[in-house]
């Protein structure tokens, strides 16, 4: 498990009332005070207030945006947890009225319809912290680097099909073994192409992580999904529609949460999946080419 000392945010999540929001946790997205509640009940250590389940969103047509007013006020009223707020690429007003209405975290996130493809908010401008969705390392230390203080390694939202996310997490991983065998003058090349700073760089080479929390998001629908991404490297996991579309939220949120904290125990996992119910049907992968 991941020493939180090491990580260069802790202390302003702490500041900001996460001082749950360290590693092996689940953190479920919800669209409705009553989902809400259900995932704290589970054991979620955080909430992510969505207009609507990733997987709703992926079947619809139209714009998607932060959640209405009233579903964060409801949540925020409802919850002990920490609850955080989601809003579009480079809207900067929507982050504001999230801070304004008490959220702890906001999350710049790309599965929204982005406002901006040129820039991102001045997270400076903020007494809250961001997290931002990357899919390769390149750009998750960029985003560390404009200030966001949690990284969520990125897959298909909704799709209740974890191949994307794997994906990503490979990508990050494989490139950190890569620039650990190159020379100084390699790594400054390779960052100066990325726009960050070297000496971010060289501190996750050094680690051999991203230097904050990095969670997965997107597709994980069993507790299977989210052991392999624990094994993988990540943190812990965000998980939405793979709960609140699954037979049984309840059991399959529960389920989920214990697997992430027996990841490394295949006998306890078996027992965990056993009895919970179908999960999200989910979808094939995109075809390339």
């Amino acid at each position: 498990m991941v020493d939180l000392s090491t990580l260069r945010f802790g202390n302003e999540l702490i500041h900001h009332g996460f001082e749950k929001l360290g590693a092996g946790g689940v953190i479920m997205g919800v669209s409705t005070p009553e989902q809400a509640l259900i995932a704290q009940d589970c054991g979620a250590i955080a909430v992510m207030v969505t207009d609507s389940m990733s997987a709703d969103s992926r079947a619809r047509s139209g714009v998607m945006r932060m959640a209405n007013v009233e579903t964060v006020e409801a949540v925020l009223a409802s919850v002990s947890v920490p609850v955080m707020g989601m809003v579009r690429l480079g809207h900067f007003v929507e982050a504001e009225i999230l801070q304004a209405l008490g959220v702890g975290m906001i999350d710049e996130s790309e599965a929204l319809s982005p406002v901006s493809f040129d820039s991102v908010i001045d997270k400076t401008k903020f007494s809250v912290p961001f997290i931002s969705g990357a899919t390769n390392l390149g750009a998750a230390l960029w985003s560390v680097s404009t200030g966001s203080m949690m990284i969520r390694v990125s897959g298909q939202a909704g799709s209740g099909n974890i191949s994307g996310v794997v994906q990503s997490q490979f990508q990050i991983m494989k490139r950190l073994a890569e620039l650990s065998e190159k020379t100084e003058e390699e790594r400054a090349a390779y960052a100066t192409s990325k726009k960050i700073p070297l000496d971010l760089l060289t501190e996750a080479v050094n680690m051999r992580r991203l230097p904050v929390l990095n969670y997965a998001a997107g597709g994980i629908a069993t507790p299977a999904d989210a052991a392999l991404m624990m094994k993988l490297g990540c943190d812990g996991v965000f998980v939405g529609s793979g709960i609140f579309k699954a037979e049984n939220p309840e059991w399959m949120g529960k389920a989920i949460v214990d697997a992430v904290k027996n990841y490394d125990k295949p006998a306890v996992l078996a027992k965990i999946s056993k009895g919970i119910g179908s999960g999200m049907r989910g979808a094939e992968p995109e075809k390339k080419g």
